[in-house]
């Protein structure tokens, strides 16, 4: 805070989750309203350890309160005639139920993405690196690099850069560098200098 006093409901997500199917990269953090109980469970209500999905999120990735994950254990079946969920019930039955899940992917979130204000991402959706997901957005779709999504559905409602300033800003993948790197080149980082940028590259 201002004065000094630590936000106790913000937390880096590597220290607080361990769940055999989130992957988290460093410096990624949540910042809920309240102090975070279980940060897997907030953030992806239906992924359970076994789950054939996985949600990837991206060193640096900032992911505001009320966001949630849908990830693809949450649908119903709909290859058949009813969406009823028989086979959860018997998960030794389940086979064809899990391989549609499973058939929808992985939820992956790039590295240095900002999730606004309770965002919805549904399942299988990738979102780009530096892309930003407006606040109330519901994301059913893959998001590009760099690009501003708002609504619901969320579509591009702009891009953050020219194209020439993305492809540098990938081929740099600040977010890849040692943190030692990133911290001398907070300054360029700050000011949108990407020559700056290119120049502090380890």
């Amino acid at each position: 805070m201002p004065d000094g006093t630590p936000h106790e409901p913000t937390v880096f997500l590597q220290a607080v989750i361990d769940h055999p199917n989130i992957e988290v990269g460093p410096y990624a953090y949540y910042s809920p309203l309240a102090p975070v109980t279980d940060a897997a469970a907030e953030l992806a209500p239906y992924l359970y350890p076994g789950c054939p999905e996985r949600l990837v999120i991206g060193a640096f990735a900032q992911i505001a309160h009320g966001v949630r994950f849908i990830t693809a254990s949450a649908n119903h079946p709909m290859g058949g005639l009813t969406t009823y969920p028989f086979r959860i019930f018997d998960m030794e039955t389940a086979g064809k139920y899990l391989e549609e899940n499973a058939a929808i992917g992985d939820t992956v979130v790039g590295p240095d993405v900002w999730l606004g204000f309770n965002a919805m991402v549904m399942p299988g959706v990738t979102i780009g690196a530096g892309s930003i997901v407006a606040a109330g957005a519901v994301v059913a779709t893959d998001v590009p690099p760099f690009a501003i999504v708002a609504g619901n559905p969320g579509r591009v409602v702009r891009w953050r850069f020219p194209p020439e300033v993305i492809e540098a800003l990938l081929a740099l993948a600040w977010w890849d560098w040692p943190i030692e790197a990133i911290r001398a080149a907070l300054p360029a980082l700050e000011a949108g200098d990407v020559e700056a940028l290119a120049k502090a590259e380890p």
